[in-house]
């Protein structure tokens, strides 16, 4: 081998023992801090605010947590937080610490009234939480949300729910000291919900007066289901509104056993001469929403009445063309919803047959 090559052998050969020996760049330890939460959510129903989070798994350097410190709530009345305002622990649960899916986490605050008192009403609490790892060390606040700081009243009593032909009567007693805080009103909201159904809709709303007992009228079901019904007093600041607690659910099952009203107006005139006899009949048409048609009735003195049509007549109007001449008639109209409820028969109106 020519000595050129020989040396550039031992060059490399040299190069590659020397690369052996090298310890390499360092690797800092992992600070094993848990990166902060970022889904905080919050939700206040009358004095509670519950809170949910999904608890980190990775640390701020992406590795595996192995053991999570108890969790900090963080409240501040009307500013965004710099630092955490302890008021809480959230500790943690066995099955959270040993596993490595996400957890969801469930925390409730409780607002009591001498934290309410010193707050501004119109103002908003702000919340935010920090996990930190076992020895007490966390990556900062997670992100920040607010609930508002209105004080809450508790429901109203003697709720109750009366199904009429109008629709479902909703009253309550007297609130009987409702709450004097400046900008802030008071306003009773009554939900409603289908038997089976999920969501709960909004029935109405009536102001809060405290001097009397209130009423509301819901139209808003439908008839043949079944329904249940709660209310609270919500609390209005400005643009803002916070749900106190709510009464227990009355249930009302919307069975139409109501007819329509009888009509009224009813008049019968005769019909005859140069052509066929017959009586017309007119009155004034029901307006109720569910209303199917109407009945005719007829008798002659001394008898019962009898119904002359065999479908419902859909127009305030009849025409009676099986009369005979020398005879009296005496008519009445009832009126029939969509479920067959027939009313009380109307006032009778009568003619003669010449």
């Amino acid at each position: 081998m020519p000595v050129k090559s020989r040396l550039v052998l031992c060059f490399f050969a040299t190069a590659a023992l020397s690369a052996c020996g090298s310890p390499g760049v360092p690797v800092p330890p992992s600070l094993e801090l848990p990166k902060p939460v970022k889904d905080l959510r919050a939700v206040r129903k009358g004095d509670k605010v519950v809170l949910t989070w999904t608890a980190p798994t990775l640390t701020t350097d992406r590795h595996s947590i192995r053991n999570l410190g108890d969790t900090q709530v963080c409240r501040n009345p009307g500013e965004a937080m710099k630092q955490c305002a302890s008021v809480a622990k959230a500790p943690r649960r066995p099955s959270e610490q040993q596993t490595q899916s996400k957890s969801e986490t469930m925390f409730n605050d409780e607002l009591t009234p001498s934290v309410l008192v010193n707050a501004n009403p119109s103002s908003v609490f702000f919340y935010a939480v920090i996990v930190p790892n076992s020895y007490g060390r966390s990556a900062g606040l997670s992100n920040q949300v607010q609930v508002p700081a209105a004080p809450t009243m508790p429901p109203p009593s003697d709720f109750r729910a009366e199904l009429t032909a109008e629709g479902v009567k909703l009253t309550w007693a007297p609130v009987a000291s409702a709450l004097e805080v400046p900008n802030v009103r008071f306003s009773c909201r009554v939900y409603r919900r289908e038997e089976g159904g999920k969501k709960d809709e909004v029935a109405g709303e009536a102001p809060v007066t405290g001097d009397s007992s209130s009423t509301l009228l819901d139209r808003g079901f439908t008839w043949e289901k079944t329904y249940t019904y709660r209310a609270t007093i919500v609390s209005f600041a400005g643009e803002r509104s916070v749900e106190g607690d709510d009464t227990a659910t009355v249930t009302v099952v919307a069975h139409d056993i109501f007819p329509p009203t009888s009509p009224t107006g009813v008049q019968a005139v005769f019909s005859g001469p140069g052509q066929k006899s017959f009586i017309d009949l007119v009155w004034h048409p029901n307006l109720e929403a569910d209303l199917a048609g109407y009945n005719v009735y007829r008798h002659e003195q001394g008898a019962a009445p009898t119904r002359l049509n065999s479908d419902l007549v859909k127009a305030p109007a009849f025409r009676d063309e099986n009369v005979s001449s020398g005879h009296q008639y005496w008519y009445s109209i009832t009126a029939v919803d969509l479920r067959g409820n027939e009313s009380p028969h109307s006032e009778e109106a009568s003619e003669n047959v010449p």
